[in-house]
């Protein structure tokens, strides 16, 4: 399972959150980060932090967990640039900054791609001896008037 795992400082409190691919969410197929309840997976309270700030999703093309910003006015930075549009990878180590609050990414899990199925093709045979000519019957000829006995060598004849 591909799985990121993040680490911030709320208030006095160290918080961590696992995101992983394909898990259930607000949005399908992302995970959103902000202070909105409503429309965020990963509820962060500070004022800094816009209502919906960020999503990250997994990038199944570039096999890499990626950050998006949703919010243009409150700009993330991830790494020491900001991310005004588009998306940003991100790798162990990641640091990005949502307001004022620091958050770390400790972990990122990967597993290795699985190799698409190999579709086995089956052709048909071609034949080397010509193919054996069947033999067939000439036709019966068939009558639809009933037969005709022979009287000449049945029974008795009368004088």
């Amino acid at each position: 399972m591909n799985e990121l795992t993040l680490e911030w400082q709320e208030g006095r409190q160290k918080r961590m959150a696992n995101i992983r691919d394909g898990q259930p969410s607000k949005n399908p197929g992302t995970v959103r980060i902000g202070r909105d309840p409503v429309k965020c997976d990963l509820v962060i309270s500070d004022l800094t932090v816009s209502g919906l700030h960020v999503e990250i999703l997994f990038d199944s093309s570039t096999y890499t967990f990626v950050l998006r910003n949703l919010r243009d006015t409150n700009p993330p930075t991830v790494d020491g640039r900001q991310v005004i549009h588009g998306e940003i990878p991100l790798t162990q180590g990641s640091t990005i900054y949502l307001g004022q609050v620091y958050l770390t990414v400790l972990a990122v899990s990967l597993e290795p791609p699985i190799n698409p199925i190999q579709q086995t093709i089956i052709l048909p045979v071609k034949q080397t001896n010509p193919p054996i000519a069947r033999q067939t019957n000439p036709p019966i000829a068939t009558s639809t008037n009933p037969p005709i006995p022979n009287l000449a060598s049945y029974g008795l004849e009368c004088p």
